[in-house]
């Protein structure tokens, strides 16, 4: 399981080195090569490959004449690049995928248990701020989330 968020620069060819944290794990689960594709929270999405798999079969097996099946089959499988994790530990993520997310130097992994989200570190602050309002506007919680103990 992949957990917290971790601060990390993007370098100049535009590279990530993951935590020394994930990597045995990563390694183990699918050989250091993963997926990372777009997201419509400007973020983007960075699998290990075999959940990929499992994601990608799903998402095309459903009915592409669904206008709302389409449209996320386009974004997720048509923005989908393999990336090789490195012995150093190092990611190349793509130009167009660093242009859609509007990654800087300065960005953030966090660990959503299957899978990362990488955000410019800026928007990652900026958006946590806003969710923290939202949720300080909400009258109790939802029901999907109401017999959750924490």
């Amino acid at each position: 399981m992949y957990r917290g968020a971790n601060h990390l620069n993007l370098d100049e060819k535009g590279r990530i080195t993951m935590p020394t944290r994930y990597r045995s794990e990563i390694l183990a689960s699918c050989g250091g090569r993963l997926v990372i594709t777009v997201d419509t929270a400007h973020c983007l999405m960075i699998y290990p490959f075999p959940q990929w798999e499992r994601i990608e079969e799903a998402l095309m097996s459903r009915p592409n004449m669904d206008r709302q099946v389409r449209r996320l089959q386009r974004m997720l499988v048509g923005n989908a690049h393999e990336a090789e994790m490195t012995a150093q530990g190092r990611i190349l993520v793509a130009p167009s995928l660093r242009e859609f997310a509007g990654l800087k130097k300065q960005v953030t992994l966090v660990g959503q248990g299957n899978k990362f989200e990488l955000w410019d570190a800026e928007r990652w602050k900026a958006q946590t701020e806003l969710w923290l309002a939202e949720e300080a506007e909400l009258e109790g919680a939802s029901e999907a989330l109401s017999s959750l103990q924490l």
